[in-house]
């Protein structure tokens, strides 16, 4: 097959650099602006690029996995065009939709690493692997290092790794989601094999000797040593095995703060999404808030850390589903502003409501700037002024970013 000269024009929306050929865009795994490569090209995508000029933009990745591990896209990119890059993912997911918007510039929240990691577990032989995907595939790289995680899960990948080996299924993977609390490192195992209630005496030994704060395995929670607490603005927070938390501790302050300077003045709020309080806990020290989750999860952790949570104003809270039941028109009435942050699907039937409104402040927190921008549009189809756009970066690397908006009705 002929080999094709590309020359590099910039990255796509998942890290890959993008040549424009006659024949339409060709994608080139870790390429970058500016470079010239030569390579076969199929379907699109070019095949083991030759790199014939290199971008100043190049530096030499952190980790000895990332030319084979999935989890990151972009360690070869220097900082600077890299946040740049982030902030153009959500400039064009604006414009996609006909929002013309100055974009600010990308706040960089990874200080400390990911507090909140999911690795994969598998067989090979007699051997447990731990990792995550390589690129493209369903092979599992067994991970020894990872630059983006909080140091403390790096140190206890061994004993991860040998914790989930004891309860591996014969065939196929299990999941496994460690978050590192105040309290220690909370570990829930999922996917384990359906017999693993005769390994709970190993189970609970690894645990002590890990100094775990909790292990949970298929839901269960099979040792409590300490409650793994979040320090949610000085209320303490026990979130559910497994449950969703912001990815870095820098991430949720950064958040938090656009939401909470955004919503300024106003005295009583709607925090939409609002999954263990996040924003709500710390809305609460400003404003009166009413707090709307779906998952039970999320709602039982919110509700007992809220019982012994002190100098907060007036809390209240309902579990319901918003993309079947979203606030209407009549409901988001009493609230002066409203803030949701929908997983990645977005919450196009509740921005609908809130576009009929008259609440006069909204925040739009969003992890897809494609759902996050088809929202905004019609919230400014609906009378609402984009005041300001900021992306916050707290999956460094990787094509990720979150984003806050602040849109206002006159």
């Amino acid at each position: 097959m002929r080999e094709t000269n590309l020359q590099v024009s910039e990255l796509g929306h998942r890290g890959d650099g993008v040549a424009r050929t006659d024949k339409g865009p060709v994608y080139v795994p870790g390429a970058l602006p500016g470079e010239t490569v030569t390579a076969n090209v199929i379907d699109g995508r070019a095949k083991n690029p030759s790199f014939k000029t290199l971008s100043p933009d190049r530096i030499t990745p952190v980790c000895r996995h990332y030319e084979t591990c999935g989890g990151c896209a972009l360690q070869h990119l220097a900082q600077a065009p890299y946040l740049v890059w982030k902030r153009e993912l959500v400039a064009k997911a604006l414009k996609d939709r006909g929002i013309v918007a100055e974009v600010s510039d990308t706040i960089s929240a990874t200080a400390g690493g990911r507090r909140r990691a999911v690795l994969t577990a598998t067989r090979a032989g007699r051997h447990t692997l731990l990792g995550y995907h390589e690129k493209a595939s369903h092979r599992l790289v067994d991970v020894t290092e990872c630059p983006v995680l909080d140091p403390a899960i790096v140190n206890a990948l061994p004993g991860l790794k040998s914790l989930a080996g004891d309860v591996l299924p014969r065939k196929g993977e299990l999941r496994l989601t460690v978050l590192n609390t105040t309290a220690g490192l909370d570990v829930a195992i999922d996917k384990a094999d359906k017999g693993y209630d005769r390994k709970i005496p190993s189970l609970s030994q690894k645990t002590v000797e890990l100094d775990l704060a909790r292990l949970s395995v298929n839901g269960e929670v099979l040792l409590e040593i300490r409650p793994p607490r979040l320090d949610m603005n000085g209320v303490g927070l026990t979130v559910a095995p497994g449950g969703f938390t912001q990815a870095t501790q820098a991430g949720e302050e950064a958040l938090s703060l656009l939401v909470c300077e955004g919503v300024g003045k106003a005295k009583t709020v709607a925090d939409l999404f609002s999954g263990v309080g996040t924003f709500a806990f710390r809305l609460a020290r400003q404003a009166n808030v009413h707090a709307v989750e779906g998952d039970v999860g999320a709602m039982a952790a919110f509700d007992k850390a809220l019982r012994n949570a002190r100098g907060l104003k007036k809390v209240t809270f309902e579990r319901r589903d918003l993309f079947r039941r979203p606030l209407v028109q009549e409901e988001l009435e009493p609230f002066d502003a409203v803030v949701f942050d929908p997983p990645r699907a977005g919450a196009q039937a509740q921005a609908e409501q809130l576009a009929r409104s008259k609440v006069k402040t909204v925040l739009a927190v969003s992890c897809n700037p494609a759902t996050f921008a088809r929202d905004v549009r019609l919230l400014l189809d609906g009378g609402y002024t984009l005041q300001s756009v900021t992306p916050v970066d707290q999956f460094h690397y990787s094509p990720h970013i979150e984003v806050v908006a602040l849109l206002t009705r006159e």
